[in-house]
Order: C-alpha cells, then sequence, then structure tokens
C-alpha cells in the first residue's frame, strides 16, 4: 500500500491538532488568542476555532471575549491527559466497529462459539491504548518536549559559559 493512500487512521487530523493546541496552552501557560494558538500550532484559524469550541464544550478549556480575551487551560496541565483530549473530539475510544456497544456482530462462526476471540483480542487493545493515553499528562508532555536535548557528552550551553 502506498503512503498517501490510508484507509483509516487511529488519530484524525482533528483530534491531532486538539491535542496540538492544549499542548500550545500548557507551553504557554497563559491566556492566548486564536491567532496566536493558529500560529503556533500550525493550523489554520478557521480549523483552530472549530476546534477550541469543542474543547471549551468539553470542559479542558475557558474561553474569554473582549479587548483580553482569548483562551486559556480550565485545569492544570497535570490534571489533563492526552485522553481527555481524544475523548472531547470523539466520544469514546474504539479501534472497530465490534467494541461499540450498539454493534452486532453477524459473523457465522459465532452461531456455534459466542465467544470471540478477536473481540477480547481488541477490547485488552483499546484498555492498553487508553491506559498509555490517560497517563499522558500534559504536565509530564511539556517537561518531554520543551526542553533542551543534549546528548550525553555535551554540556549544556549555561553550564559552558560558566566554566
Amino acid at each position: 500500500m502506498r503512503k498517501d493512500r490510508v484507509k483509516k487512521l487511529l488519530i484524525n487530523r482533528e483530534t491531532d491538532y486538539a491535542v496540538r493546541i492544549i499542548h500550545c496552552l500548557s507551553v504557554a501557560n497563559s491566556r492566548m488568542d486564536a491567532n496566536a494558538i493558529s500560529e503556533f500550532t500550525g493550523v489554520s484559524l478557521r480549523f483552530s476555532l472549530k476546534i477550541l469550541r469543542k474543547l471549551v464544550a468539553a470542559g479542558l478549556i475557558n474561553s474569554f471575549k473582549g479587548v483580553h480575551g482569548g483562551y486559556e487551560l480550565k485545569k492544570e496541565p497535570k490534571d489533563i491527559s492526552i485522553y481527555d483530549v481524544f475523548f472531547a473530539m470523539n466520544g469514546e475510544l474504539h479501534i472497530n466497529r465490534c467494541q461499540n456497544d450498539y454493534h452486532h456482530c453477524e459473523h457465522p462462526g459465532l452461531v456455534k462459539n459466542p465467544f470471540c476471540a478477536f473481540k477480547s483480542l481488541f477490547d485488552g487493545v483499546e484498555e492498553d491504548i487508553r491506559n498509555v493515553l490517560r497517563q499522558a499528562n500534559y504536565e509530564n508532555i511539556t517537561e518531554i518536549t520543551c526542553k533542551p536535548h543534549f546528548h550525553e557528552e555535551e554540556e549544556e550551553p549555561a553550564k559552558k559559559e560558566l566554566a
């Protein structure tokens, strides 16, 4: 399969951008207007506004109107997980339609054996994904992504200057 022909994505573009918008607000640690968020994340202003509305409705961010308006996190970064953002954008996370409570499996093999090994496997995968996303909060993500990275043999610039 060619790389440009991906049939299904676990993470859609809107969710990916929402994760990045929350990260932007977490790094800023202050109120930002939609233009600044759009510029920082590289998401178009129109799409940013659509995502911001959903994040406000989900209770993850606050919206302020007026001259000093903008958006800011409603909770501390440590209290917002990547899963919270996924849920805000998509509802419950499912990797297969059979994971949905409303799906009725009509696979012929299930008539003789009501236990489906695939559903059980997918249930486990889903739970693993949820757990990883719940543990990844914006405080620990920001600590990882927003500090300079140095090779072990290199010194941090400030240490070199003091020596």
